[in-house]
């Protein structure tokens, strides 16, 4: 090649080389969204959480309620134990325990009787004598009632003087005694505000319960009790009033 040529193509390079520097792709930033995958918006709105209360009725019990509570205690979930006045006597130290842990304490009747169509004199045998019993043992009375079979009337309603609590949720574990029956109804029912029936009289409603905690907590659930569940929902409980779940 002559002298002529080389100066030409010493003189192509430089340009050569800008257009290839162009043609490189443009750096993309680190957080900038792929293709198809919508970018994260700063400020978006988190999902509202969901709250759920679980209740026993019926005990306590040594043995069962016992674990219960240890099971809730490694969870750390609080409940509502609606409580038989003749059972406490002998268990006061687990009533003392359920308080001191932060579960909310109610009244079951003192029997498990129906209150329907008692006197005044029996109604109080039955709910006024339970209360005074756990007022002495817990040093309060902010006791809210479960009628047993969850039956009421009227006069229950006049003579409570204190909310009444039903529920939403039964899976009749009184019934079936199948852990994995009883904790499969609960999951498949459960909603934001809800309130589960169960009774911790029964190995197997201890094991449910505990199940059904572990699989709603995976579902976003966040387990409090029936006071807190209607607080953080802005309802206020009334005494005389009767209240099945606290549905936003």
């Amino acid at each position: 090649m002559g002298s002529a040529g080389k100066r030409r193509i010493l003189w192509l390079l430089p340009l050569l080389a800008l257009g290839l520097w162009t043609l490189r792709p443009a750096a993309v930033p680190a957080d900038a969204a792929l293709p198809g995958v919508p970018a994260p918006q700063p400020g978006a709105r988190q999902p509202e959480r969901k709250y759920i209360a679980l209740t026993f009725d019926d005990g306590p019990r040594r043995s069962t309620t016992t674990r219960l509570l240890d099971g809730l205690a490694e969870r750390g979930v609080k409940a509502t134990f609606f409580l038989i006045g003749a059972q406490v006597e002998d268990n006061q130290d687990v009533v003392r325990r359920m308080d001191e842990q932060g579960h909310q304490i109610g009244l079951h009747t003192y029997d498990h009787v129906l209150l329907t169509g008692l006197n005044q004199a029996d109604f109080d045998a039955q709910v006024k004598r339970s209360r005074t019993l756990l007022k002495q043992v817990l040093g309060h009375n902010d006791f809210l009632l479960r009628p047993p079979y969850g039956i009421l009337d009227e006069a229950v309603k006049t003579r409570a003087e204190c909310p009444i609590i039903l529920w939403s949720i039964d899976p009749e574990d009184w019934k079936y005694r199948n852990a994995r029956q009883v904790a499969a109804h609960i999951t498949a029912n459960a909603q934001d505000g809800s309130i589960i029936l169960l009774h911790d009289i029964f190995p197997e409603s201890v094991d449910a319960a505990l199940q059904v905690v572990d699989e709603l907590h995976r579902q976003g659930y966040l387990f409090c009790t029936v006071d807190e569940l209607f607080s953080l929902r802005g309802i206020p409980l009334r005494a005389g009033e009767t209240y099945c779940s606290a549905y936003p």
